[in-house]
This record gives structure tokens, C-alpha cells and sequence, in this order.
């Protein structure tokens, strides 16, 4: 194979495993923030251990790109649910 060749197609299994982790880290965030609330102190308290122990264990096995992109994954779940949601004409909050 010609050597551009290989490069294109490293560039974009690169990419793509950066979109994987970010979309990755992007629904665990979402998942574990929305059930924080809701939950007991015990369980609060394995969702952040584990979310923090999947960060380190990611950081020190995985690519730089896969790291990043998980962390920005769980920086936009963050982000996300800091923000107001929107509420029907009714006044109701969405389920």
C-alpha cells in the first residue's frame, strides 16, 4: 500500500476513535449527572468513584485522543446540565 495511503486511513481511525469517546463520555456523563440527584448517598458516591476511576484508567491505557475526547465528552454532560430546561406552554417540566 502506498505510504499516503496508510496515513489517510490511520488520520481517520484516529478521528473516529476520538468521536467514539467523545459520544462515549458525552452519554456516561448525561446518565450518571441525571441519576445523581436522584439516588442515595451510597450510590452517589460509586457513581463518581467509578466515573473518576474510568477517567484515570482511560488516561493511563488509552490514546491521548481517546482521553481527550472523553473528558470533552464529560465536560459537554456537565455543561449540559448546568443549563436551564425548557419548559412546555403549560408550565410543566419535561419528564
Amino acid at each position: 500500500m502506498p505510504p499516503t495511503l496508510l496515513q489517510l486511513s490511520s488520520f481517520i481511525g484516529t478521528l473516529l476513535r476520538f468521536l467514539g469517546f467523545l459520544v462515549a463520555g458525552l452519554a456516561l456523563g448525561r446518565f450518571v449527572l441525571d441519576e445523581f440527584k436522584s439516588v442515595a448517598w451510597q450510590v452517589q458516591i460509586t457513581f463518581v468513584l467509578g466515573l473518576f476511576g474510568l477517567l484515570i484508567g482511560l488516561t493511563t491505557f488509552a490514546s491521548a485522543g481517546s482521553a481527550g475526547g472523553f473528558a470533552l465528552g464529560l465536560g459537554g454532560a456537565y455543561f449540559m446540565m448546568l443549563m436551564p430546561r425548557r419548559t412546555d406552554e403549560g408550565g410543566s417540566k419535561p419528564k
